[in-house]
């Protein structure tokens, strides 16, 4: 949620943070700003809405300016309006902050301040900081800031200029993501890795409690104590062809095909096709012996990790299950050092699940990490990682990172089946068989976009939506619900279809769209049952299938998605692709943004 772009160096700022701006928007926002510091001091830019309405407003800032900040703020303390977007400034102007989360006590800091005869201009909690930081600079701005964050509760990303000091820039971090980046002569930070590339050379993560001071020569690193910190940065590995549409008219759209390309890398290292088998050496000396797994993560991420709980009660015998982090706080989780907590987080910096991996590592247990992002914060973290290779996805909505984590899951569950000896040599052999296939089966399946073009134009004016399906397949009615109300906006709910008697058969009235995924030897005669009741009611049968051509099914649907016949790990995945495509068509149909979905944040760093 939010983004924060900063740069000292010596190139013109404003088109630097502009362009940064807008490689953060999928982060999700409703107002942005930019403030630059040159020899006349602090000026700054700031509007609620989209970043292109800067634009205009641009020409009023120094453009011979070097150093800034800007920002795309999330609206939580007042609403999105001018007033009340970022940077925010002191009682003088002479202090600028941006800031992403929370300032939890912001209050009683706001009174003290005003007690003080500090005068307020806006609703945020971000302007208790730039009067704080002005309340304790005595020369040292790195030392201010120290202090101000020690001050402050909750979880925050900042990025501070004073026109006391205008060759740098001061940032902290405590359960925000910031990184910092380098180019010869030139520092750049923000709030995730795409608003640098083309531009950093090398990247470094600052970790939890932990300030940096950025000037054009350098940064230097210390935690909130005053203590020096140090540690490597890393070499840029992204392509910046990644966070460029490619013809494809949005994000979404091109995520969705490049599923092929997102799963087949997070196997290629995991398995080994010519001898069929499963390698994921980090976790051998890692991982102690269990008898309690959890998988913790939230939204799609949630959905993958209940598609987990499926497949792996099938080959481990011991209790299993998936949990909304955000609840994993709240309930009182058997943890022990022979309990194994599955951490399942698309940016490696969700907050509610970094949360509970604090949770859970207070409670002795072991935590690996699933992420798509190393050196993230949860990747930090945890006692050992499995790692998603699919690449930056910018649409707000998942897709190809949704099939990443249900491949990578199904693998790590033959490892601790294979290790536990509960999985034998030829069982592994055979889904490491269909896994090496199912590259080449996502192609195929996305190859039939235009009859599910047709469908969503049939089902876009509808009211209600509902998607129902048994067994592992459950989970995947919940994502497709989940991202059709996502993009299209449109009420839609994912249910286990035996529960469809006890409540939502009172929303089915004529024409009502009924998303069925009926898989061979998956409850299926009981899910033609489903079906025959929804058509009894005038209900619209939508089915996706691998038996399209049955008569059972023929007679029942009136639309149908076929899908190519698979199984174990295969075959939720392949169930997902279709969904993905429906709920992209029938937000085109109602004309919604498809990338940057109301109210909605690529990463949810706030709780």
């Amino acid at each position: 949620m939010c983004g924060i772009v900063g740069y000292v160096g010596a190139k013109q700022v404003v088109p630097i943070l502009f362009d940064g701006l807008k490689l953060l928007e999928y982060r999700g926002y409703d107002s942005a700003g930019i403030a630059v510091l040159d020899g006349e001091g602090i000026s700054r830019c700031r509007r609620a809405g989209k970043v292109r309405d800067l634009e205009q407003d641009l020409r009023s800032l120094p453009p011979a300016a070097t150093i800034g900040i800007g920002h795309t703020r999330w609206a939580t303390h007042g609403k999105p309006t001018n007033e009340n977007a970022h940077p925010q400034v002191d009682c003088h102007g002479k202090i600028a902050v941006v800031h992403n989360g929370i300032i939890e006590n912001y209050m009683p800091l706001r009174e003290q301040l005003m007690a003080d005869g500090h005068v307020f201009s806006s609703e945020t909690d971000t302007e208790v900081l730039a009067h704080l930081v002005e309340s304790l600079l005595d020369g040292d701005l790195l030392e201010a800031v120290r202090k101000a964050v020690a001050r402050a509760e909750g979880a925050f990303a900042v990025a501070i200029l004073s026109s006391d000091t205008p060759d740098r820039i001061v940032v902290a971090r405590r359960g925000s993501p910031l990184v910092i980046g380098q180019a010869e002569g030139e520092t750049y930070v923000a709030s995730d890795i795409p608003a640098l590339l083309g531009r950093a050379s090398s990247v470094q993560f600052l970790g939890d409690d932990e300030l940096a001071e950025l000037t054009a020569d350098g940064f230097r690193v210390i935690d909130f104590h005053g203590n020096e910190v140090r540690r490597p940065s890393r070499s840029v590995s992204a392509d910046p062809v990644s966070i460029q549409k490619g013809g494809y008219k949005h994000f979404m759209l091109k995520e969705i095909h490049e599923q092929a390309r997102a799963v087949g890398e997070t196997l290629r290292e995991k398995i080994d096709a010519s001898v069929q088998t499963v390698r994921l050496p980090s976790l051998d000396n890692a991982i102690p012996e269990f008898d309690h797994i959890y998988l913790v993560s939230c939204g799609t991420a949630f959905h993958a990790s209940l598609a987990a709980e499926y497949l792996w009660e099938q080959i481990l015998p011991v209790p299993i299950q998936a949990i909304i982090a955000s609840e994993f706080r709240l309930r009182s989780p058997a943890l022990s050092p022979r309990t194994l907590v599955v951490a399942v987080s698309q940016s490696g910096e969700t907050i509610d699940t970094l949360m509970a991996v604090r949770r859970a590592k207070d409670g002795g247990a072991c935590v690996i990490a699933l992420v798509n992002n190393e050196q993230s914060a949860i990747d930090r973290e945890s006692d050992a990682a499995v790692y998603m290779r699919a690449g930056i996805e910018i649409g707000v909505a998942a897709s190809k990172t949704f099939t990443a984590q249900i491949s990578a899951l199904g693998v790590l569950g033959l490892y601790l089946a294979a290790r536990r000896g509960t999985l034998s040599a030829s069982d592994v052999e055979q889904e490491v068989g269909r896994l090496a296939l199912l590259p080449g089966r996502i192609t195929e399946c996305l190859q039939q976009e235009e009859s599910i073009i047709q469908i969503a134009e049939r089902m876009h004016h509808a009211h209600d939506v509902l998607f129902l399906a048994r067994g592992v397949m459950f989970p995947i009615a919940l994502e497709g619900a989940l991202k059709l109300k996502e993009i299209s906006y449109i009420h839609a709910e994912g249910y286990p279809a035996g529960e469809m008697k006890h409540g939502p058969i009172a929303l089915i009235d004529e024409g009502t769209p009924v998303v069925f995924l009926l898989s061979d030897g998956l409850a299926y005669d009981k899910v033609l049952a489903n079906m025959e009741e929804v058509k009894a009611r005038n209900g619209h049968v939508i089915a996706i299938t691998d038996t399209p051509d049955a008569p059972a099914v023929l007679k029942l649907a009136d639309d149908i998605i076929p899908v190519p016949a698979s199984e174990g790990i295969s075959r939720p995945i392949l169930f997902a692709l279709p969904l993905q495509l429906l709920a992209y068509h029938t937000a085109i149909w109602r004309g919604t943004d498809v990338d940057q979905p109301r109210n909605l944040a690529k990463t949810v760093t706030v709780e």
